[in-house]
C-alpha cells in the first residue's frame, strides 16, 4: 500500500490544501505570506494549489539545522519509540501519544532542542 501522502486523496494532501486555504484568507490584503515547508512530497507535489498570496520555500534537503522540527523527531525517536516491539498498531498509536504528551508538557525540552546558537548572532 502507498503512503497516505502520494496522492490527493489522502487525508495528508487534503490536510495542507485547508491549511494552504486558511493561510491564504487571514494574510492582510496587502501582504504575501511564505511558507518555509521541508520537501516531503506533499509539499512539493505540483497539484498542490498554492493561493496567490503565499510562496512555498522548501528547505534544502538534509538540513536539519534550518528544520529544527528534524531533531525534535530524532528526540522523540530516541528518548521514547525506538528498540521497541510492539505488538499490535493501537500499542505504537498509544505509545506515539504518550511520547508527544511527555514531550509538550516539557517546553524547555522543546526550546532546548530548537535552540540555534548560530540564529542569535545573526
Amino acid at each position: 500500500m502507498r503512503p497516505a501522502h502520494f496522492t490527493r486523496n489522502y487525508p495528508v494532501f487534503a490536510g495542507l490544501q485547508l491549511h494552504l486555504a486558511e493561510i491564504s484568507r487571514t494574510v492582510a490584503r496587502d501582504a504575501h505570506a511564505v511558507l518555509v515547508v521541508d520537501q516531503a512530497a506533499w509539499h512539493t507535489s505540483q497539484k498542490l494549489e498554492v493561493p496567490g498570496n503565499i510562496t512555498i520555500l522548501p528547505l534544502p534537503p538534509r538540513a536539519p539545522e534550518l528544520n529544527p522540527v528534524e531533531n525534535l523527531w530524532q528526540f522523540l525517536r530516541n528518548t521514547w519509540l525506538s528498540n521497541r516491539i510492539f505488538k499490535t498498531y493501537d500499542d505504537i498509536v498509544d505509545i506515539a501519544c504518550h511520547a508527544w504528551n511527555q514531550l509538550v508538557d516539557q517546553p524547555w525540552r522543546i526550546m532546548s532542542i530548537w535552540l540555534r546558537d548560530w540564529a542569535h548572532r545573526l
